[in-house]
């Protein structure tokens, strides 16, 4: 049997990289997953992924910045499935203008936990995993170009301060749900090998910059993030909440 045998899920910004990976994680260990996203054609390579393992899953086309979208988008899972166990927070963005970073990274998870915390609490419990980054632990060390280079300054800081923002959220959401059973914790990602860096690891000093900032010397697999946050969101961490947990290679111990 898998660990979520029987389990609702849905996974934000699931068309690629750690949100795909997050979901076939959940489909193969037997969850029902909706995976969600703004790139349509992405989720529906999901889709046909998770489906290939011999899981339930379908589409959902949802702007996370569109508190409206997020909070019918539950709705309707509710409605067709009767319930909502896993909410993997998981879209975002990267070196983007201050207020889109701001919408998609904190809004975007905050009206993800403002509706589904109150779904899960009405139903007995249920997890939820935001993605945060280790830019949601400390500041992180800009290369050399960009210490002077006024836009970089700008939308690292907008990353930082949106996944500082992520962990706020966690720690607070769980002490509010916590006696309603609802888990809420955050993954940390490191630098991860998926579309967010593959501007970076287009050249050898980039790919550098990355491995020599992480002591294990190598960039994350997105499966690796996934089996992180699925940690979180099973039972085997069922005493386990309001955790902002680095999966990062080392990033943060230094």
């Amino acid at each position: 049997m898998g660990k979520f045998n029987g389990k609702i899920a849905l996974v934000t910004g699931s068309s690629s990289g750690i949100g795909r990976a997050m979901a076939l994680r959940l489909a193969g260990e037997g969850a029902t997953v909706v995976c969600a996203d703004v790139n349509e054609d992405g989720i529906h390579e999901t889709v046909a992924l998770a489906e290939a393992l011999g899981a339930k899953a379908s589409a959902h086309t949802l702007d996370v910045s569109d508190e409206a979208a997020v909070k019918a988008a539950l709705e309707k899972i509710v409605s067709d499935h009767g319930r909502l166990d896993i909410l993997m927070n998981n879209a975002g963005v990267a070196y983007k203008r201050w207020d889109l970073t701001q919408a998609v990274n904190l809004s975007g998870v905050y009206y993800g936990l403002l509706h589904a915390a109150p779904i899960m609490a009405a139903q007995g419990g249920g997890a939820i995993v935001n993605t945060a980054s280790v830019a949601g632990l400390a500041g992180l060390v800009p290369a050399l170009a960009e210490h002077t280079d006024p836009r970089s300054v700008e939308r690292m800081a907008a990353y930082v301060s949106s996944k500082h923002g992520v962990v706020g959220l966690t720690k607070q959401f769980a002490v509010s749900f916590g006696s309603a059973k609802v888990r809420v914790n955050a993954v940390c990602p490191g630098f991860v090998q998926t579309q967010m860096t593959s501007t970076m690891r287009e050249s050898d000093e980039g790919l550098s910059y990355m491995q020599d900032l992480t002591p294990m010397g190598r960039l994350a697999q997105p499966e690796e993030i996934a089996a992180a946050g699925a940690f979180l969101a099973s039972d085997d961490a069922s005493f386990v909440t309001g955790v902002a947990m680095p999966v990062d290679g080392g990033y943060f111990a230094r």
